[in-house]
């Protein structure tokens, strides 16, 4: 039997992990330690722990960590009070694996516990670039943390392998929240209209923000360029997402609140859940913001993104996302040109599709052994 370690801290990852959370759950071989953390815990972002019980799981550890804080000192207290946390949740359930997936904070602090308990760490969606944000440094920070790799694109194994790691170590795999969509049937348009209080004669637009953690002081005027753009914009219905908790989100979120409680045609959650948030996004016209899932999902439910800002600047994307600068003009014009797209009648491509990632890594956890003294991987080059 192996104990496989799981950890989730938000609505979004948990939804990306489900593929891979059912077939380690329904394997006689294998035992799920699902490790509850970050968001899901806090009743300011929705208390989603409630979405992962829901959803049938039991879990194994709940890690209270965040603290009622929108600043950087809060998010580094935050990671300490995690890494505790994760040291002696990890020292009671003694995993075989512990499996990560991207690049937040909480993940950072799962990971340094993990390495100094002597529990090896398996790490999705590694090697890719998100220069406006702090993320990219804690993606590759967990990189060099952990022994195996699976990377959503060809370019992102270059850049693990680049980064010291053994080319057998990383598989190329997709990215692993597609498999959702291949599995799993939406909801209807009429369902989720009636689900969100849309009216679904009218177009709709699905919209998530997130603070771009590398220039905090710009948070305001770049969601008041966001928010500008949407109130010139009533024929549109604006389905909005809450941000998340890095620096800043707090802000971000009471930004969106305040214009929300002023217009008829636009709508703000903590949560839509995962099948609601596909649902949305597939029967949306287009998809608003600098969320990862413009990038990668989108593409594959048919719907065009409109990438705003930096905070995703280096990601690799498919021609059905269009970027712009953080401007209420440019935004604007951004989601007509995208609106247009919608409706005509082009297949979009997706370079994060491969197909059956969760098998996949859910094979490589079951079969691979872990090397305790990893050696870095040197690529020949000239300088």
């Amino acid at each position: 039997m192996k104990n496989l370690a799981v950890v989730t801290g938000t609505r979004a990852e948990f939804g990306l992990l489900q593929p891979l959370l059912e077939k380690i759950a329904a394997d006689p071989d294998t035992n799920l330690q699902l490790v509850v953390t970050g968001m899901h815990l806090s009743p300011e972002f929705g208390m989603t722990v409630n979405e992962v019980r829901d959803a049938g799981y039991e879990i194994a550890e709940e890690i209270e960590m965040l603290l009622s804080s929108d600043t950087g000192v809060g998010t580094a207290k935050s990671v300490g009070l995690a890494t505790i946390g994760f040291a002696d949740a990890l020292h009671r359930l003694r995993p075989d694996w512990l499996v990560v997936l991207g690049d937040r904070f909480e993940v950072l602090a799962a990971a340094t516990a993990a390495l100094l308990v002597g529990v090896p760490i398996a790490h999705i969606h590694g090697g890719e670039r998100t220069e406006g944000a702090i993320d990219e440094s804690i993606r590759h920070s967990v990189t060099k943390l952990a022994q195996l790799h699976f990377v959503s694109t060809s370019e992102y194994r270059k850049r693990v392998i680049q980064l010291g790691e053994r080319p057998d170590t990383v598989f190329h795999v997709g990215a692993i929240g597609l498999d959702r969509i291949d599995h799993r049937s939406l909801a209807s348009r009429t369902e989720i209209a009636s689900s969100l209080g849309l009216d679904q004669s009218r177009r709709w637009c699905t919209v998530t923000y997130h603070p771009a953690t590398t220039e905090p002081d710009a948070i305001q005027s770049r969601v008041g360029a966001l928010i500008g753009a949407m109130r010139l914009e009533p024929e549109w219905q604006f389905v909005i997402t809450k941000a998340n908790a890095d620096q800043g989100g707090r802000l971000v979120n009471r930004l969106l609140a305040d214009f929300v409680s002023g217009v008829e045609n636009a709508f703000l959650f903590d949560s839509l859940g995962s099948h609601r948030y596909l649902s949305c996004v597939h029967h949306s016209d287009v998809v608003l913001g600098n969320s990862s899932s413009a990038i990668i999902e989108a593409p594959q439910l048919g719907t065009p993104s409109v990438d705003v800002g930096d905070r995703q600047r280096g990601r690799v994307r498919g021609d059905s996302v269009t970027h712009c600068s953080e401007t209420s003009e440019e935004i604007r014009a951004a989601l007509r040109l995208a609106g247009v797209r919608k409706h005509s009648g082009k297949k979009f491509g997706n370079p994060y599709y491969v197909g059956g990632a969760a098998e996949v890594v859910f094979g490589a956890l079951k079969t691979k052994k872990a090397i305790r003294a990893k050696p870095f991987y040197d690529l020949e080059f000239s300088i």
